[in-house]
């Protein structure tokens, strides 16, 4: 059974090493391709297989029966650790990222990222929808790994206070103005219509192609603001729930309807045959109390305490669907696994040879799972902290908004603990009972603290005047209007 049960996630390890010898009865080196879609502030209440009686998500409940599930996955607790943590197989707080603004969001530059260790491997490369680690040139995705680029700016499309295109605040969500690659465009249609579309159309040309791809459609849906096109509306307006919730599940039931088409065109297409497909959320849900027909109900949370940006379970436990010719179907993995997990796992598939002078990788390869779900896996201790101090406040949060996670406990802001595997909702505090307990994750909890903190080398920094995205378009209005993105 899937289970639901973390924050800004992190995970104490010993590094393991990567082998790339190729062996008919492994995966190691079997180069597929790879799709990740990873959607913003989607819990794993907000779907339908998870419980959700009022959405409606058939398309990726479909994909969830034919899935390997790893049921007990956390991510953190907010979108730009969790992508840099992606990007580069380590605590978000080891990469320079603190928070979501102020500068604090950009990948420290001495990242091997993700797509250049996938281009080592002779994949090609592409992100669709949000980066958010950074707009400056050099923290680009298109000069950190990524062959094709169409992405909004810092920190969500019409954030313009925060560094996104100044377009995007009029009509926000439709008709967007994005960076393709090097090119300021515009676009027209609903934002994740065109991400989607954008993605299937650089899909359709690796395809033709004798080269393993890796495809990054990072929506920036359903985060707020909360809006959908009408017909997505429609169903929860008519049937009386207040607007905010029909533009919120409509955002959801859009990507549901855009999950489904991508699906379709790689079966149309025969593109599945040797695609790793994963469907993830990056932190737990957003979603504010639903109104239906005058009555405040309580958003379903499948059961978790917390939501997105807190040290609980509803923070960054979310679900993460696997499909894939190679890999089980309908089975559930229940080991503790994590977002840092990706990076050494697609580093194994790809037979990837990682250089030496590269950051250590804090997760560990999930390929040993994926060939045997029920392999009997090393517990380890996670750790957590939401981030986001204001300036100069860092040693003060030291136990604000965190946690500390192993298979059974979860620790949180440094005085509850929960045992997760007979109580996953997190009603009962049994700190008094297990002080040995509380004792050894305080213990492993401040020696993470020490370990990151002269890794995170974006505190403090001088206020913006002028945001790159801002810069760019102005230079490129200069010399011509902008053109028309078409896929």
């Amino acid at each position: 059974m899937y289970k639901i049960l973390l924050t800004q996630i992190f995970i104490w390890s010993n590094l393991i090493t990567i082998t790339t010898a190729v062996d008919s009865n492994t995966l190691e080196a079997s180069k597929p391709n790879i799709i990740i879609v990873l959607t913003d502030d989607q819990g794993m209440g907000d779907l339908s297989c998870m419980g959700n009686t009022i959405l409606k998500t058939p398309h990726i409940d479909n994909f969830y029966k034919a899935s390997t599930r790893f049921s007990d996955f956390h991510v953190s607790p907010t979108c730009t650790p969790t992508r840099a943590a992606i990007m580069s197989g380590r605590y978000p707080f080891n990469v320079g990222i603190t928070h979501t603004i102020l500068q604090r969001e950009r990948m420290a530059l001495d990242v091997f990222t993700l797509p250049q260790m996938l281009k080592s491997a002779g994949y090609n490369t592409g992100i669709f929808g949000k980066w958010h680690l950074g707009d400056d040139d050099e923290y680009l995705p298109q000069n950190r790994g990524f062959d094709e680029v169409l992405i909004h700016g810092a920190g969500g499309i019409g954030q313009t206070n925060l560094g996104d295109f100044p377009n995007n605040t009029e009509n926000c969500y439709f008709d967007n103005t994005l960076l393709h690659n090097e090119q300021v465009v515009t676009t027209k249609g609903f934002c994740t219509d065109v991400f989607f579309q954008a993605a299937k159309s650089w899909i359709l040309t690796q395809e033709k192609l004798d080269t393993p791809y890796f495809a990054y459609i990072s929506l920036n849906a359903p985060h707020a603001p909360r809006i959908a096109p009408k017909k997505y509306k429609k169903r929860f307006l008519a049937k009386g729930y207040d607007d905010g919730t029909a533009a919120r599940y409509g955002m959801i039931e859009n990507i549901d309807d855009n999950f489904g088409k991508l699906y379709a065109f790689l079966q149309k297409n025969n593109a599945l045959e040797n695609t790793l497909i994963i469907f993830m959320t990056d932190n737990g849900m957003s979603m504010r109390r639903i109104k239906h027909e005058g009555k405040i109900i309580k958003p379903f949370n499948a059961g978790m305490k917390g939501n997105k940006n807190s040290p609980n379970e509803g923070g960054t436990r979310v679900p993460s669907f696997w499909q894939w010719d190679k890999i089980g179907k309908g089975k559930d993995i229940n080991a503790l696994t994590a977002h840092i997990d990706l990076y050494k796992t697609f580093a194994s598939l790809s037979g990837a040879k990682l250089p030496s002078d590269m950051q250590n990788i804090d997760g560990r390869s999930l390929v040993p799972l994926l060939e045997k779900p029920d392999l009997s896996w090393e517990d380890r201790t996670l750790f957590f902290h939401c981030g986001r101090w204001n300036s100069n406040q860092r040693d003060e949060y030291k136990y604000i908004k965190c946690g500390v996670r192993t298979s059974k406990w979860r620790f949180v802001n440094n005085t509850h603990l929960y045992d997760i595997e007979n109580d996953p909702t997190e009603s009962t505090d049994l700190s008094a009972e297990n002080p040995k307990v509380i004792e050894k994750l305080k213990l492993e909890y401040n020696q993470w603290w020490d370990s990151t903190l002269d890794k995170m080398v974006n505190e403090n920094l001088p206020k913006v005047t002028k945001w790159p995205f801002h810069i760019r378009l102005e230079n490129q209005l200069k010399e011509a209007p902008l053109p028309l993105y078409t896929p």
